[in-house]
């Protein structure tokens, strides 16, 4: 990790923190891994990410659509609730490695509510951790206290 002491918000954080070497996180996407990057994918991530996690645990949700705008990581996902499944539809313009017709060919995963919040909260438990071990003073914070929310709840 680099030493960061302050940034504007939680994804300038993110941004900062890790260097170019740092391991990627894996996203599996129909058996299909999908690599982020901790120091680009992720930072633009959380801004939309956070909301979601808080959304698609709501009884009442019923769809969304999210749009990942990372240079490596970019995909438009259309979310529909059916049960305890998230039923979701994606379009795959960008990923690492070039292999967005293959995702685009898988395009359509069922997963279960609980099971897609507990893989993306693995991320953002790491994030908050590693942000919170180096006292990162944030400028606005209230992704990161949406986030610590969501961990909490979890618990």
């Amino acid at each position: 990790m680099l030493k960061v002491e302050a940034a504007d918000d939680m994804a300038d954080a993110v941004g900062q923190l890790y260097p170019l070497e740092t391991e990627h996180a894996v996203l599996v996407w129909n058996r299909v891994p999908v690599l982020l990057e901790y120091r680009y994918d992720i930072p633009v991530l959380l801004d939309d990410l956070v909301p979601l996690l808080e959304g698609v645990q709501r009884r009442e949700f019923s769809e969304t659509r999210v749009y990942w705008g990372s240079d490596t990581f970019s995909a438009e996902w259309l979310i529909r609730r059916d049960g305890e499944l998230l039923s979701i539809d994606s379009r795959w313009m960008a990923v690492s490695g070039g292999y967005e017709s293959l995702l685009n060919d898988r395009s359509q995963l069922a997963v279960e509510i609980n099971s897609f919040v507990a893989e993306w909260l693995k991320v953002l438990r790491r994030i908050t951790n590693d942000l919170g071990a180096q006292s990162v003073y944030l400028e606005d914070d209230e992704i990161a206290v949406r986030a610590n929310a969501l961990l909490t709840s979890s618990q």
